[in-house]
C-alpha cells in the first residue's frame, strides 16, 4: 500500500498528489494507492502512518513548511520502508526540505527522498496574479516533475538534502510569528454575499459565516485560498485589492478543494 498526504489551498499540491497516485496504480494495477488531506488528518489525536510507502506533497510557505505540515509530521508515528517528500514551490523553496528532514531524522525512516515540483506562484499578496504564458510554462513544469515523481516512488529512489540552511529557518520563524495576527488583516466588502466558498475551501477550517459574512479564525495558514477561490472577489489582504484575479490549478475543480469532514 502506498498513502499520500497532500496539503493544498489552491490545487497545486492537490494535483500533484493526485496524479501521483494515478501514476502508481496505472503501472500496479494491484497496487492500493490512497490520498488523505492534512488539514483532515491533523485533527485525530493519534496519527500513525502505516504503509509499504509514504508520500508527501506539500507548498513552501516563506522558505519553510506550511505550520500544519510541521505539526502534522512532528506529531505523526511512521511505519513505512519508503518515505518520500515534494515540496510544490512558485519562486523558490529554498530550505524547506531540509526542516522536513531534520525533523524526520527523529522518526528514523530508513529509505527517504526529497523532491521539487515546481508549480504556478499563487501568493497573491507579493507576486499578484500569474500571467497566462507564464502560467502554462509554470503548469508544464509542475507536469514533467509530478511525472518524475512518479518515477521516483516506484523505484523507491532515495537522495539526500542539505539541513543546513540558515536564512530558510530565519524567514520561516518570522513567517510562524506573523502567522498569529495576519488573519486579522484579511478585509470583505460590502458586495460579498455570504456564498461560503471560502469557508468549504479553507483547508484548516480557519474561515466561518457569521451573519451572511466570512469571519477569519487564528487557526488560518495564510494559504491565501480565500483569497483565491472567492467568486466576487470581494476578499483582501494586503497589497491585494477588492477585484484581483485569482488563482486555482486549472485542472482541479473547486469542488475537489471542499473539505469533508
Amino acid at each position: 500500500m502506498t498513502k499520500i498526504y497532500y496539503f493544498s489551498g489552491t490545487g497545486n499540491s492537490l494535483w500533484s498528489a493526485n496524479q501521483i497516485a494515478h501514476g502508481i496504480t496505472a503501472s500496479h494495477p494491484d497496487e492500493i494507492c490512497r490520498v488523505f488531506d492534512i488539514g483532515i488528518e491533523a485533527r485525530k489525536k493519534n496519527i500513525v502512518i502505516e504503509a509499504d510507502s509514504v508520500v508527501f506533497v506539500f507548498p513552501s510557505y516563506a522558505y519553510g513548511l506550511p505550520l500544519i505540515v510541521r505539526r502534522f509530521t512532528k506529531n505523526a508515528s511512521f511505519n513505512t520502508r519508503y518515505f518520500a517528500a515534494f515540496v510544490t514551490y512558485g519562486s523558490s523553496p529554498l530550505g524547506t526540505l531540509g526542516i522536513l528532514n531534520r525533523i524526520l531524522k527523529k522518526k528514523k525512516i530508513g529509505k527517504m527522498y526529497f523532491g521539487k515540483i515546481p508549480s504556478v506562484e499563487n501568493y497573491l499578496a507579493i507576486f499578484g496574479p500569474p500571467d497566462e504564458k507564464l502560467m502554462n510554462e509554470r503548469l508544464s513544469m509542475q507536469e514533467k516533475a509530478t511525472e518524475e515523481a512518479v518515477n521516483v516512488v516506484l523505484r523507491q529512489i532515495t537522495n539526500k538534502v542539505n539541513t543546513f540552511c540558515p536564512f530558510s529557518s530565519f524567514v520561516s520563524c518570522l513567517f510562524s510569528i506573523g502567522i498569529k495576527i495576519f488573519y486579522r488583516f484579511y478585509k470583505v466588502s460590502g458586495d460579498c454575499n455570504g456564498c461560503g466558498i471560502c469557508a468549504i475551501t479553507c483547508p484548516v477550517g480557519a474561515v466561518e459565516i457569521k451573519n451572511g459574512k466570512p469571519v477569519f479564525l487564528k487557526n488560518c495558514e495564510h494559504c491565501q485560498g480565500c483569497v483565491n477561490m472567492c467568486p466576487l472577489r470581494v476578499i483582501k489582504f494586503g497589497r491585494v485589492k477588492f477585484g484581483t484575479r485569482g488563482y486555482r490549478h486549472p485542472k482541479i475543480d473547486i469542488s475537489q478543494l471542499t473539505r469533508q469532514t
